[in-house]
């Protein structure tokens, strides 16, 4: 019986509790600082995985971002193992001291952003290549200020509500603009 019940509770708090809310990292010691991070240039890496877990694609992109008052421009460039390349262009202007809005060529509308202590949250809706055609998808991207020079960042995708995938990524400041190819062959990565 006392199994039973506990199954049941573990159940619930699973099915109706509340996850990692952004207002949970008002105390970090660290601030996120979106501008100050994204100011220069930043490399990344990461991967793709769909509803299983199973890692679908990997990635790495060069990102060089400009700040002229209150609008950061970041120029993505990915490099992905099967050699597709990919740029998305981000404008981003600061509404005010934590809130952010964007837009990109394959954001559906306005990407909307608020930062608090060491995290970020974005959350907007994509154009995905899906065979020849194209899907929309929702992201719900979190962002987590390490340190001076590291970033992590995980994002849920959605259709219909429902949970498709998952990017995880791993940024590092980077003194100068950087070329990444990904040679998917001999797995290795030459830059």
């Amino acid at each position: 019986m006392k199994t039973k019940f506990a199954i049941t509770i573990l159940f619930c708090s699973l099915l109706f509790g509340c996850g990692a809310q952004l207002e949970d990292y008002d105390d970090s010691e660290r601030r996120f600082d979106l501008f100050e991070y994204f100011s220069g240039s930043v490399i990344a890496w990461g991967m793709v995985q769909d509803f299983s877990g199973k890692q679908t694609r990997r990635f790495e992109v060069v990102i060089v971002g400009k700040v002229v008052e209150n609008r950061l421009t970041l120029e993505e460039d990915f490099v992905f193992d099967d050699g597709e390349t990919q740029r998305r262009v981000w404008q981003i202007d600061k509404l005010s001291e934590k809130k952010y809005q964007g837009t990109a060529g394959d954001v559906v509308g306005i990407a909307l952003g608020e930062e608090r202590g060491n995290a970020m949250q974005w959350q907007y809706d994509l154009i995905l290549p899906y065979g020849d055609s194209s899907t929309v998808v929702s992201m719900d991207d979190w962002l987590y200020r390490q340190d001076d020079n590291h970033l992590f960042n995980i994002t849920k995708i959605s259709k219909f509500g429902v949970e498709v995938g998952q990017v995880t990524i791993f940024f590092q400041k980077s003194p100068t603009p950087t070329k990444i190819q990904i040679t998917h062959k001999q797995d290795k990565i030459s830059k």
